[in-house]
């Protein structure tokens, strides 16, 4: 009788570990989310270029578990040709710990196209700010990155 009841026991353990499994939800990824470029910090040959995207122009950037995209365009719809302007890219991207590196798949610039990006990024409350160079030989780029994004909620 003590089999019986050891093998109850154990089976009950598993059956209880195997629902307390299913349960767990899987870890969120915390850049996962959707995120709206605030502002945009370029410095190139000593020259420094600090663009507000609260004004004129909008850029978001969605991460999911392993891809990301981006999105810009100007706020007047196109209607004035000269500020016109729309952007849009993405691809796979890594992350581990701080360092967070972009494979750019897609980009309405294709020059931009097939090369990987890698940026050291901190999560605060619910801003994201992401630092790194941006080098595409064959556009003539070569500067530092610097952007800070905010949290979209639902």
């Amino acid at each position: 009788m003590n089999i019986k009841y050891s093998l109850f026991l154990l089976a009950s353990t598993l059956i209880s570990c195997m629902a307390q499994q299913k349960e767990e939800k899987p870890k969120q990824i915390p850049i996962a989310g959707t995120w709206k470029l605030i502002t945009g910090t370029l410095i190139e040959k000593g020259d420094t270029t600090v663009t507000d995207y609260t004004k004129n122009i909008s850029f978001i950037k969605i991460i999911n578990d392993n891809h990301f995209a981006f999105l810009q365009h100007d706020l007047d719809k196109g209607k004035d040709s000269a500020k016109a302007v729309y952007v849009s890219g993405g691809g796979a991207y890594s992350l581990k710990d701080s360092s967070y590196t972009e494979h750019l798949e897609y980009c309405s610039d294709r020059q931009w196209e097939g090369n990987d990006f890698n940026f050291t990024i901190n999560i605060h409350h619910d801003t994201l700010t992401q630092k790194g160079i941006e080098k595409v030989e064959s556009a003539g780029v070569n500067r530092l990155n610097i952007e800070k994004y905010v949290r979209l909620k639902n």
